[in-house]
């Protein structure tokens, strides 16, 4: 094909396309034209981007097309009116397709946290690795504790959410990689029985499940979720199935990075009882218990309300008309 030859044939048309998609107002007659216009002009494209590939005309024609898709189409929803539909079904859909991966995840961390406290505390060595005696007493009688309290609980809160979102985030922008997350997760056990370890060792259990599972129990499962996400978009491109890794890739990094936005709220959540009741001088009963109503409604919302959206239909994905087309069809 003589791209610039076939452009000359149809600049006129072309320009017709782009006059009428701009034009504040059509008449029956012009209405019909712009969609007959529409139609050819796709078949046009599609020639162009056959025979020749990415070129600027194909883009610019590409761009009169989506103008005059929108005339006759009309512009997406209003961003507000899509709350609903985005707590409601989609979210609870995309945490829901997650639900056996989050257990795996889950399973890992806490048998590799295991075997981390195990190590350390059947061989002294390790221990001293972490500190000496006086730095390991240090952390388990003060360090531990005041870090919950040392600063103002607001300031707490927020600094403690923002830092867990965005770990979050990454996991699930990151996962696509499929290396970051097994190493966040690895580090994450690692994190948690090693220090368990030193409670123990010390004979601070309890105090170590005390002021971990108030906030913990929700904020683990986040960070479980966002790691799931990760790794589910990261399986999207190694093995599609019936799609292509393209269409993969986009379905599910679109679907699950929704996750994203719906952690952030649950983060915010275990922020706020790490900031505000776990340092707080409640009886250990109705701190954990608080944990325990806010994980149960998490998961609720995660089970219940997204299997229901799931047997809807929902994936969490964008509907077909704001996910764009796949492909162009001539015709």
């Amino acid at each position: 094909m003589d791209l610039d030859a076939y452009s000359a044939a149809h600049r006129d048309e072309w320009e017709r396309l782009d006059a009428l998609a701009r034009k504040r107002r059509l008449t029956g007659a012009e209405a019909d034209e712009l969609i007959d216009r529409y139609q050819a002009g796709a078949t046009q494209l599609s020639a162009i981007k056959t025979q020749a590939g990415s070129s600027a005309q194909g883009d610019r024609l590409s761009i009169r097309l989506s103008l005059a898709r929108q005339r006759f189409t009309g512009a997406g929803a209003n961003v507000l009116s899509q709350i609903p539909r985005f707590v409601l079904l989609q979210l609870p859909a995309a945490l829901y397709r997650l639900r056996w991966l989050t257990l795996a995840v889950a399973l890992v961390t806490t048998a590799v946290a295991l075997l981390y406290g195990a190590w350390a505390l059947a061989d002294p060595r390790v221990l001293a690795n972490v500190g000496s005696d006086a730095q390991l007493k240090q952390l388990v009688n003060h360090s531990f504790t005041d870090y919950y309290s040392e600063n103002p609980a607001a300031s707490f809160t927020g600094q403690v959410w923002t830092n867990n979102a965005w770990i979050a985030a990454q996991c699930i922008a990151f996962g696509v990689l499929g290396v970051y997350v097994p190493v966040i997760v690895l580090q994450n056990a690692q994190n948690v029985g090693v220090t368990g370890a030193v409670m123990f060792a010390y004979d601070k259990g309890d105090v170590f499940f005390q002021y971990i599972a108030p906030h913990g129990m929700l904020e683990l499962t986040s960070i479980f979720v966002a790691a799931a996400a990760g790794m589910r978009i990261f399986w999207a491109w190694v093995a599609p199935g019936a799609r292509t890794r393209g269409q993969a890739l986009a379905e599910d990094g679109r679907a699950l990075f929704t996750v994203a936005i719906g952690l952030v709220f649950s983060l915010l959540v275990s922020g706020l009882i790490e900031g505000f009741v776990t340092p707080a001088p409640w009886p250990w009963p109705v701190k954990v218990g608080i944990g325990a109503v806010a994980l149960a409604a998490f998961l609720a919302y995660m089970l219940v309300l997204g299997r229901r959206a799931a047997r809807a239909g929902e994936t969490g994905d964008l509907d077909e008309f704001e996910a764009g087309a796949k492909r162009i069809v001539a015709g």
